[in-house]
């Protein structure tokens, strides 16, 4: 079995698999969900030894107008928060920020091939999970819930 296989099959056992996605710069592209409603994708890159597993997040509006409305050394004290944390995850990020405002952020990690292994592969969708949670609570922490606000529109997701 290969590794495309190998990796749609663990995928199939946990019911996380929702879709194949063509990418001609990948051998093979996954859309996962992971846990339920968290999508994150799973690609091997062409001609590299490795699958990458990203999760990439968009700040919602509410929270933009409420890292807005802090001053700047909170502002500046989140992201280096933010930084410090994500860092001690041990995965790759990166964070797109304006003006001291956080926009998005991507969270990725690779595993080689050589290393391999179902648990692995799910310790990875973990650990990749819990920074995006690791964002999401901070961002709770320093500015406040949505629950504090009046929301905008009927969106209740904190992220879309």
């Amino acid at each position: 079995m290969n590794i495309e296989e190998q990796i749609e099959r663990w995928l199939l056992d946990e019911d996380c698999l929702r879709e194949m996605k063509y990418d001609e710069n990948a051998d093979f592209h996954f859309i996962v969900e992971f846990p339920k409603e968290n999508i994150m994708d799973v690609v091997k890159p062409k001609d590299k030894d490795c699958i990458i597993i990203a999760c990439a997040t968009q700040v919602a509006p509410q929270h933009l107008d409420l890292m807005r409305s802090a001053d700047s050394k909170t502002q500046r004290d989140f992201i280096l928060d933010l930084n410090f944390g994500l860092n001690n995850f041990l995965v790759d990020f990166e964070l797109q920020v304006n003006q001291n405002i956080l926009q998005q952020f991507v969270i990725t990690e690779q595993i080689f091939e050589d290393g391999l292994t179902k648990n692995e592969f799910i310790r990875t969708l973990k650990r990749v999970f819990k920074s995006k949670l690791h964002c999401i609570w901070l961002i709770d922490k320093k500015f406040g819930s949505l629950n504090d606000i009046p929301l905008r529109s009927n969106e209740n997701d904190m992220f879309v």
